[in-house]
């Protein structure tokens, strides 16, 4: 079988059933490929620009501007370029990589925690508003982790960091993270579309977030916010954080801003699914979407993708493990936490791979690949496989069992992806 995405592969597909779950997450991966994806679906026919089932007449536009933030940004911004090329008059991205690309400027900032280097490229992008007008189009591509990289003004950096940092041992969901994240900011919760008013705007949105939520997306500033400041301070509350260490505003409420917003969604979790169970199905394997957004602890996910076998091959899922990070240290992410775990479940012609679309689970793996054989060897190897668990500590029983899954960045970025096969 040929591999796109995981670079590792011939090392891990040491039995035809491995070989088999690793071809159905290359599939997935495959099918949020952020170039790809922008091709496929963004075409222009001489003045007329397609995005998917909306239309654009670009001779009504004096400028086009390309904006951008997340891990989607830079490849999305390179992909752009090829279909518009010079049309395009300007714009700013901003992603946790560097790019390069002829009309749009790349900048680099931090992730999962923002820091002054995002204000500063974030700068580049405010700017780009002034002297704005309702003859300009910009162009916004919104996807994941563009909530610690669009970060205006300097406030906000501060205050998001440490947002960051109390909700870790929480437990709480992105879409709470993110709520309470929009009513912080100058940008966030449709403050981007109020400050490119007049100019007609087209968010692509490239969805990290579990079961769609577009609006949640790098927290919503293309979109119009029906939240409060109020219910921003509820969430902190119910997680116990005092709401007086923050500064809370309130997002706009003005239709008028938000009159010439098209907001088009191009890539969610729901496609990666879509795809892996068709390429399940190429093998004439009967497979099960349990979920689009799961969101539960390691142990309560593996036990509901088992369960989703039932009379299927494969059970798969996307979404993210709900963890509380209460102790610092240790390795990995919620992929590699959730495969350690899923090992312990394992019963022989089981395979489970958990993985992080980015490629990155918070290190350079994207996830694991384990089954029967994995928790076997680690009993072997007399490793404490509560100990590492009870440390965050994913590495280690994964890597000396060889059972980390490589594919380098991906350049796109939607929620976690889950699978579970069973050949019997």
């Amino acid at each position: 079988m040929n591999f796109k995405w995981i670079k590792n592969a011939p090392e891990l597909a040491t039995t035809p059933a491995r070989e088999l779950a690793l071809n159905i997450a290359d599939a997935g991966l495959e099918a949020i490929d952020t170039e790809r994806v922008v091709l496929n679906s963004i075409k222009i026919h001489g003045d007329i620009l397609h995005i998917k089932d909306e239309e654009f007449d670009l001779s009504k536009f004096k400028s086009i501007k390309v904006i951008g933030f997340g891990k989607a940004s830079c490849v999305a911004a390179g992909a752009l370029e090829k279909v518009l090329g010079n049309k395009i008059t300007g714009g700013a991205v901003i992603d946790i990589s560097v790019g390069k690309c002829e009309f749009i400027e790349n900048l680099v900032g931090t992730h999962p925690r923002p820091t002054p280097q995002n204000v500063e490229a974030t700068k580049h992008i405010v700017d780009l508003a002034t002297g704005i007008t309702e003859k300009d189009m910009v162009i916004v591509v919104v996807s994941g982790g563009g909530s610690a990289l669009l970060c205006y003004p300097e406030s906000e950096c501060e205050q998001n960091a440490r947002l960051y940092e109390k909700f870790l041992p929480t437990g709480a969901s992105i879409q709470e993270l993110n709520l309470v994240r929009k009513h912080l900011s100058f940008l966030k919760g449709g403050g981007l579309a109020k400050l490119f008013y007049p100019a007609t705007i087209v968010g692509l949105i490239f969805s990290d977030v579990p079961g769609g939520h577009d609006e949640t997306v790098a927290s919503g500033p293309t979109f119009k916010d029906e939240s409060t400041a109020e219910y921003a301070r509820d969430v902190l509350k119910k997680y116990g954080i005092d709401d007086k260490e923050f500064e809370f505003i309130e997002t706009p409420k003005d239709d008028r801003f938000f009159e010439k917003v098209k907001n088009v969604t191009l890539v969610s979790n729901e496609l990666a699914l879509a795809a892996m169970r068709k390429r399940a199905e190429d093998f004439g394997l009967r497979a099960n979407i349990v979920s689009a957004e799961l969101y539960d602890d390691a142990k309560v996910s593996t036990e509901k993708l088992i369960a989703g076998l039932g009379g299927y091959d494969v059970s798969l899922a996307a979404g993210e493990t709900s963890l509380k990070i209460d102790k610092k240290g240790g390795s990995g992410g919620r992929n590699l936490f959730l495969a350690v775990e899923a090992a312990k479940h394992m019963t022989p012609g089981m395979e489970f791979i958990a993985l992080a679309s980015d490629g990155r689970d918070n290190c350079d793996f994207a996830g694991g690949l384990v089954d029967a054989g994995t928790f076997a060897k680690i009993k072997e190897l007399n490793l404490d496989i509560d100990k590492y668990l009870g440390d965050y500590d994913a590495i280690p029983p994964l890597e000396q069992t060889n059972s980390l899954i490589k594919t380098g960045p991906t350049g796109a970025n939607i929620s976690d992806l889950m699978i579970l096969l069973k050949k019997s």
